[in-house]
């Protein structure tokens, strides 16, 4: 069984954990997400600023979106 912990207290030093946000229609996701300050946005290229800062995931094979998850399962805790 997995122990979720508050997204206040997910790691945001660019590692890759796996979260819990709904999405648009009201369905709850788990995802493997990353959250990405202005400063790593900005090291991809392109015209980021702090408003872009936050949690990001891919939602197909080519497309990331930036999502609010509500939660976070730190590793070892996943099903």
């Amino acid at each position: 069984m997995s122990s979720q912990k508050p997204i206040s207290t997910a790691p945001t030093d660019g590692r890759k954990v796996t979260v819990v946000w709904t999405d648009e229609r009201g369905v709850e996701n788990r995802s493997i997400a990353q959250y990405r300050s202005a400063g790593q946005l900005a090291g991809s290229g392109g015209d980021w600023d702090s408003s872009d800062e936050g949690w990001w995931t891919f939602v197909d094979d080519d497309t990331q979106k930036r999502i609010h998850p509500e939660s976070w399962i730190p590793e070892g805790d996943a099903d």
